[in-house]
């Protein structure tokens, strides 16, 4: 169960080309999706479903109008795959916090009537981060549905995504993980995970530089504002659910389960941002192999954990 998948929906690349949003030819590779090649890569790697995320890439839209009808295409586009593909597609709806009607109304037609396994929101928005007090009323209505929350970086704020902050170092390679470190940090500073107890937050990339700082976390927790009881640290962290996306040796494996409950870790591929060779031949065996993960652990990370927390998924064949 792969729960760290892109999908750029052709239909969507066609519109946003038509209005102007995208210039093809300027869109990174990993907006060509294919399905094709998805289930080739998906049957060498052992995937039998990928949950995706909708990944809509522009810089911004002319107005709320046009971000509703980019949502309804990608909306439309991805609800034609899981049921054209049962077994083999699921999807998170997205929701965007500094939208709270547009993410409404994304919730109700993505969850209530499309079957969408969950939603999914950016480390940050426009330089707010997730546990912002502005989110609340977003965050608390997703509260009431017990909602499974996708979460994924993106450019840290103050940087140009169209210049490497660092020449030669992509924003991936670095950035991301601290985008997904602070969002994490910001969740239990602002007692989100405390107010708002029955979403659960699933961080990709392992976590970012979260597993590697826990002690840091906890030892300085006094110096944050406000300030969070050292003690608690370990707590807030098993807490949260965490993907394996990208390749996990037995160095960053030793590193989440150090930090997280083995029952909260989850496979994620980060297809096709991930190149297909990478998925299959270097993260798939290191994960399997490289790890240190027992056989029971590995296969709760590949599929057991994920049905856990979305059993809807229960009904898709094992591969």
């Amino acid at each position: 169960m792969d729960v760290h998948h892109h999908y750029t929906a052709p239909a969507w690349r066609t519109w946003a080309t038509a209005q102007e949003l995208v210039d093809p030819a300027q869109l990174p590779w990993w907006t060509a999706w294919d399905l094709d090649e998805t289930l080739t890569v998906m049957d060498a790697a052992g995937i039998a479903t990928a949950v995706v995320s909708l990944a809509m890439p522009v810089r911004g839209f002319r107005d709320r109008a046009q971000l509703r009808q980019s949502t309804t295409v990608a909306l439309e586009a991805v609800t034609e795959l899981t049921r054209t593909h049962p077994d083999r597609f699921a999807f998170f709806a997205p929701l965007f916090p500094d939208d709270l009607e547009t993410s409404r109304w994304s919730l109700a037609r993505g969850l209530d009537e499309l079957g969408a396994v969950g939603v999914q929101m950016r480390a940050n928005t426009r330089g707010v981060y997730l546990g912002d007090a502005s989110h609340d009323r977003l965050l608390a209505e997703l509260n009431e549905r017990s909602a499974v929350i996708n979460t994924h970086p993106h450019e840290l704020p103050g940087t140009d995504p169209g210049h490497h902050a660092v020449p030669g170092v992509p924003a991936f390679f670095c950035d991301f993980p601290l985008d997904t470190t602070r969002a994490a940090v910001n969740l239990i500073l602002n007692g989100t995970l405390d107010r708002y107890p029955n979403l659960s937050f699933i961080l990709p990339h392992g976590g970012g530089f979260l597993p590697f700082i826990a002690d840091r976390m906890a030892a300085f927790a006094g110096f944050l504002t406000p300030e969070i009881d050292g003690a608690r640290v370990r707590d807030y962290l098993h807490r949260f659910y965490f993907d394996t996306a990208a390749p996990m040796g037995a160095a960053s494996a030793a590193a989440l389960l150090a930090t997280a409950d083995p029952g909260r870790i989850l496979y994620g591929s980060d297809w096709p941002a991930t190149p297909a060779g990478t998925v299959s031949d270097i993260a798939a065996p290191a994960l399997d192999r490289e790890s240190g993960l027992s056989t029971l652990q590995r296969r709760r990370v590949n599929r057991e954990n994920a049905l856990r927390l979305m059993p809807a998924l229960g009904g898709r064949a094992v591969r």
